[in-house]
């Protein structure tokens, strides 16, 4: 899903397998990680949700100030999106008690505010395109969006509407496995199927963390959170050391 090559490149790594590989490996560590901070340090999910806006904050200024792509670099700032996601998610849904659907509801429409504001500036939302300040700043935007809209729709199917975890694991594979097949045969938007995707990884990466640190009564593994979190940073650094990733070609 990564769009037409293009002589330049932009800040944003090539869509490729291993990208969708991290990117759920990351999005499950914001979960694990997101509750460690706000449950297992008892900070509440007011004050995680600062502490992770901070360091998003910070690492996103590094991220557009960069006058190329890091790999690293990248991932830590899409990593600090997924964990004041899930933060801000919980505060949202359980802290304000508007419940999951009404979290889900105002998030999407967040999300779909946020990509038409960007392809009224820009005249496309395409990931190929993100090469200069204002679309970078789209980009992160919305990904933080799509984050928290993410964990909201991971709770609501796992909670409220009763799947469990592993139901959920299996219906977000099942939409996942859908986008593909639109991607491979298919004429639908690239750049469509993209955002769909992206969406939706994050729900997946939300009842897998879910599942790894809540306690069996409730359906989980009960593993630690700060081990969850620990192996999942181990998976994410060796897979950018064994597989080289590049930047997107730009599309003109």
């Amino acid at each position: 899903m990564s769009g037409d090559p293009a002589m330049s490149s932009t800040k944003v790594p090539e869509v490729t397998l291993i990208f969708w590989i991290i990117k759920i490996a990351a999005t499950t560590l914001g979960e694990t990680g997101g509750d460690a901070v706000s449950m297992s340090m008892n900070l509440g999910y007011l004050v995680a949700t600062a502490i992770f806006a901070v360091i998003f904050l910070i690492a996103v200024t590094f991220q557009i100030k960069s006058r190329r792509f890091h790999p690293f670099l990248y991932w830590a700032t899409l990593i600090a999106t997924t964990t004041v996601g899930t933060t801000l998610a919980d505060f949202a849904d359980r802290s304000l008690g508007i419940g999951y659907a009404g979290g889900a509801s105002l998030l999407l429409a967040l999300v779909i505010a946020s990509l038409a504001v960007w392809y009224r500036s820009e005249g496309t939302i395409s990931v190929n395109t993100v090469s200069n300040p204002r679309a970078e700043m789209f980009y992160w935007v919305t990904i933080m969006f799509s984050q928290t809209l993410g964990t909201a729709l991971g709770d609501w199917t796992a909670d409220s509407a009763g799947l469990g975890y592993g139901g959920s694991a299996l219906l977000f594979l099942g939409l996942l496995a859908l986008v593909a097949a639109g991607y491979f045969w298919t004429r639908i938007s690239r750049t469509a199927l993209f955002w769909t995707a992206f969406v939706l990884t994050r729900p997946l990466g939300a009842v897998l963390g879910d599942f790894f640190d809540k306690p069996h009564a409730q359906g989980g593994l009960a593993l630690s959170r700060y081990t969850a979190s620990g192996v999942l940073l181990a998976f994410m650094g060796a897979a950018l050391l064994l597989f080289r990733q590049r930047p997107a070609r730009q599309a003109h």
